[in-house]
């Protein structure tokens, strides 16, 4: 069976950014997810490329697909570029930020 990409997405709500408290989907935080067999790779950003807890947030990541997927391999590798801006945030996260739609 193929992993889809809305499968992994839904294993990551449940990682938290553990500043904001707010799940790294709806922070628009994942770029990128390819799934070919039973590897998993994931690009992802950071709110600022100066994060202290990017190593803790790029474990939960890899161990929320693990543990949602059986036997897969996954890599998790941060990208820049673009940036991460406000507008990736989902309406749920703008909405607990205060930021304007």
């Amino acid at each position: 069976m193929e992993i889809t990409t809305d499968q992994v997405l839904a294993s990551l709500k449940d990682v938290l950014d553990p500043e904001l408290g707010i799940n790294v989907v709806d922070l628009g935080l994942i770029y990128e997810i390819n799934s070919e067999g039973s590897k998993i790779s994931i690009d992802m950003t950071l709110t600022n490329p100066a994060c202290p807890m990017a190593g803790m947030i790029a474990t939960e990541v890899e161990q929320a697909v693990r543990m949602a997927f059986e036997d897969v391999d996954v890599e998790v590798s941060f990208i820049w570029d673009p940036p991460w801006t406000l507008e990736r945030l989902s309406p749920e996260a703008k909405q607990q930020l205060g930021v304007p739609s």
